[in-house]
């Protein structure tokens, strides 16, 4: 679909808003907490030193809101401690007056949609049972045939024992029953159905890789309920909004757009000199202005890109990137925001055991 950018920044210039989402008032603390690939030990420190659990890993945060940024799962073999400890926070925070809100991030989508390629072998363990091994040798016996077609498409000459072997080497033991937990029916699938892609709060507005000017005007009801649909599908297609360089879940066009973004060029909105054909894109600073005004907020917070500085609040407090590497994978900071009123606080706390 053929989008003007240039046409939203003029009305959003021009202070109107396309697809109004009104920021609810919201005087309660917030907790951001980025991206954690599947370190238990870096959550659990995390959300103690933020006053969100006690000892016994219990909700204490009270009336606090809890924004988990996504990307609970891969890179790490916890994943799957962590997303059951946020299930049991979103349960019992409304009972102190509080909210857990875990949003779906590129991870998540990519457990949905097979996508298994940083997949930690400890995530395939946290699966395993004692029936395992005979639901591996059982799921090859009922896929045999297509299974040896696949293998010979490439190799032609391969036996039926060499295919088994290969197949059952691709395999490790949890890996069909943590794909199947995935799936849209399964319980981590429909948990993931459950969270958004993105969220306002108050003013501020959370979306783990960023909101693009061409899908803002769509505005958030909308966004994830096409957010939803695709995972629903499992589509795969670059085009899907849970694939798209310009969706929520991957887009890093506020933080950089060199190399993997499009490249930067002078609005045509904003240049007597414009020449006929598709507009180019906004910059940063003028793309962030249209999406905070096009969604009725005055912040943005991000995930999805890594900062190994820790957290960046850039372009005058209007963008907060809160992906600090926290897991161990990447040996980044332990940090959270915290959001009161117009206070925006950054906080940070060791890592256990060090390093």
């Amino acid at each position: 679909m053929l989008r003007s950018v240039a046409g939203l920044i003029v009305l959003a210039l021009a202070g109107l808003v396309l697809s109004p989402s009104p920021a609810q008032a919201e005087s309660r603390r917030i907790v951001a907490v980025g991206d954690l690939h599947g370190d238990w030990d870096a959550w659990q420190a995390i959300a103690r030193a933020a006053g969100l659990i006690d000892g016994r890993d219990r909700w204490q945060g009270g009336r606090t809101i809890l924004v988990q940024m996504g990307d609970v799962v891969d890179r790490g073999p916890d994943s799957l401690r962590i997303v059951r400890h946020l299930q049991q926070l979103q349960r019992e925070a409304p009972r102190a007056g509080g909210q857990v809100i875990a949003l779906i991030g590129n991870h998540e989508a990519m457990m949905m949609t097979g996508d298994l390629r940083y997949v930690h072998p400890g995530e395939y363990a946290a699966f395993v049972t004692r029936s395992s091994g005979e639901l591996r040798d059982r799921t090859f016996a009922e896929n045999r045939v297509a299974i040896e077609a696949a293998y010979r498409r490439d190799r032609p000459a391969m036996t039926s024992e060499a295919i088994k072997d290969a197949w059952i080497k691709a395999t490790p033991l949890g890996q069909i029953e943590h794909q199947a937990a995935w799936s849209p029916t399964g319980r981590l699938g429909r948990w993931t159905l459950s969270n958004p892609a993105a969220v306002i709060l108050g003013g501020t507005l959370f979306v783990h890789g960023g909101l693009s000017a061409e899908l803002a005007p769509l505005g958030i009801e909308q966004i994830n309920q096409r957010v939803h649909s695709d995972l629903r599908m499992q589509r795969t297609e670059p085009t899907a909004i849970i694939n798209d360089p310009l969706g929520p879940l991957w887009y890093r066009g506020h933080i950089s757009r060199e190399p993997e973004g499009p490249q930067v060029a002078p609005s045509p909105a904003l240049s007597a000199t414009a020449q006929p054909g598709p507009p180019p894109r906004p910059g940063i600073d003028e793309e962030l202005d249209v999406v905070l005004r096009l969604t009725g907020t005055r912040r943005i917070v991000v995930g999805h890109t890594p900062s190994l500085r820790g957290i960046i609040v850039d372009r005058g407090g209007k963008l907060v990137r809160i992906d600090s590497a926290i897991s161990r994978a990447y040996g980044g900071t332990l940090s959270w925001l915290e959001i009161e009123g117009d206070r925006v606080t950054t906080r940070s706390t060791a890592r256990p055991g060090g390093g």
